[in-house]
């Protein structure tokens, strides 16, 4: 393999590698997100669980609300996933949010060490294919940028 070669190989190395970072840091900011909600959630949970009643705006679709009271705070209905959920007491739900951020952090805790890999190997190959692209110039088999 010639260098015009070799260095063609570490631009596409490069776009993939790239393109990889791109999705795991998508994957990161919507595990963020989810841990934000969760977060939200706890304390809303932790909120209202002492009290009799609450009003609340009640979602009744296409992005309408209606004003309600939420007459029982001791129990919640909690998806906890493939489309099931169950009614739990506000304190099994807090232990469920907890549980649910935990995962979150593992996945969150992996994406981050992915990425900080790809990102490392990006940087070592992002100057290796710079300089042999500057000594392709210099040999004038690479046209000037």
């Amino acid at each position: 393999m010639d260098d015009q070669q070799k260095l063609q190989q570490m631009i596409n190395e490069l776009n993939v590698y790239k393109s990889q970072a791109d999705l795991l840091q998508q994957q990161i900011d919507a595990l963020n997100a989810s841990m934000a909600e969760l977060e939200v959630l706890k304390s809303t949970i932790n909120e209202m669980k002492d009290k009799d009643s609450a009003e609340s705006l009640i979602p009744v679709g296409g992005g309408a609300f209606m004003e309600g009271e939420i007459k029982n705070t001791s129990n919640v209905v909690m998806s906890i996933g493939a489309g099931v959920a169950v009614k739990q007491t506000t304190e099994e739900a807090i232990e469920t949010i907890n549980s649910q951020e935990e995962e979150l952090k593992d996945n969150l805790d992996k994406a981050l060490k992915s990425l900080q890999k790809v990102s490392d190997y990006i940087g070592q190959l992002s100057p290796a294919a710079e300089n042999l692209a500057r000594a392709l110039q210099a040999e004038g088999k690479l046209p000037q940028q």
